[in-house]
C-alpha cells in the first residue's frame, strides 16, 4: 500500500467531518442534545461545558475506527481504512480544537485577527452565538465559514420571520 492512499483518506475524513460536524450541530446539538449544548450559548467562568462531552464522543468514534483498523483488536479480518479514518477524525478533532475553542472562544490562547481567513471564522461563530435560543441561527460548521455579510442578513429574515431571538441588533 502506498502512503498516497492513506493520506487521501485521511484528508478525506477530515472534510467530511466538516460535514458531520455542521450536521450534529445544526440537528443534534440545537435539536434533542441541546441540553449538553446550551452553556455553550450562555455565559460563564467555569474551565469546562457540558457541551465538551461532544468532544467525548468524536474521541469515541475516532478511538473505534482505530480499534476497528488495528489487527490487534480484529484479529486478521482489521479493516485497514479503519486506522485512517480514524485519523481523519482525531486530526479534524485538533483542528477544531484549535480553530473554535482556541481561536474563537479564546480557551487556550488570546489572540484576535485582524483580516484573513480567521477574521471571518470568527465572525462567522460570534454570529452563530447571537441567537438566544436554540432555534434559527446560522453558520454551524467549524471550518468553513460563510461572509459575515450574508449571515448578518439571513439573522433578520429569521428574526422578521419569528424563527429566531437575536441577543441583540444584527
Amino acid at each position: 500500500m502506498t502512503t498516497l492512499v492513506p493520506l487521501l483518506i485521511v484528508l478525506a475524513t477530515i472534510a467530511a467531518m466538516e460535514w458531520v460536524a455542521w450536521a450534529s450541530h445544526k440537528y443534534i446539538m440545537h435539536g434533542f442534545g441541546w441540553g449538553w449544548h446550551r452553556d455553550h450559548h450562555e455565559p460563564h467562568d467555569n474551565v469546562f461545558e457540558k457541551n465538551d462531552l461532544y468532544a467525548v464522543v468524536g474521541a469515541a468514534m475516532s478511538i473505534s475506527m482505530f480499534a476497528i483498523g488495528s489487527p490487534l483488536v480484529m484479529g486478521e479480518a482489521a479493516w485497514w481504512p479503519g486506522t485512517w479514518i480514524g485519523l481523519g477524525i482525531l486530526g479534524y478533532g485538533i483542528i477544531y480544537s484549535l480553530i473554535h475553542d482556541g481561536l474563537v472562544h479564546q480557551r487556550y490562547f488570546k489572540w484576535v485577527p485582524k483580516r484573513g481567513y480567521a477574521k471571518r471564522l470568527v465572525q462567522a461563530h460570534k454570529l452563530h452565538h447571537a441567537t438566544s435560543s436554540k432555534q434559527g441561527g446560522v453558520s454551524f460548521g467549524f471550518i468553513v465559514a460563510r461572509d459575515p455579510a450574508k449571515l448578518k442578513a439571513e439573522l433578520r429574515r429569521q428574526r422578521e420571520a419569528g424563527i429566531a431571538t437575536l441577543r441583540e441588533s444584527v
